[in-house]
């Protein structure tokens, strides 16, 4: 019923910026946590960031702490990872997803978008 769509993925230089869209259509509720994950090849998908839409909680991984922010806009339904700073180790498939409690577990997500690729040449 919730159906999440990324955006804004692509290739871009090491040291440079990218910033992704989640736009969120159906029902949407106030206290979910939007998260964003990544999957690079023969790896598991990592937690990179979350935010509820409430605002009261965010919460990072270490590795892009400092170069990424997650923000929402709740008029537009929308979930954005601003990338900074950005290195080849940042290349992966990014996915947004929603969860009904504060987590950083994948499983504890229930409605995952089909995935924006970034790709980080050095």
């Amino acid at each position: 019923q919730v159906h999440l769509a990324e955006s804004g993925g692509g290739l871009v230089q090491a040291g440079g910026s990218l910033r992704l869209s989640c736009a969120a259509s159906g029902r949407t509720v106030s206290n979910d946590v939007m998260g964003w994950f990544r999957q690079a090849p023969g790896k598991e998908r990592e937690f990179v960031a979350a935010i509820r839409w409430t605002g009261d909680y965010i919460e990072y991984a270490d590795s892009v702490k400092g170069r990424f922010t997650i923000s929402r806009d709740n008029t537009k339904a929308t979930v954005y990872l601003q990338m900074s700073s950005l290195k080849p180790e940042d290349t992966a498939a990014y996915y947004c997803a929603v969860s009904r409690k504060l987590s950083k577990a994948p499983d504890d997500y229930v409605h995952w978008g089909q995935g924006t690729q970034v790709t980080v040449s050095s």
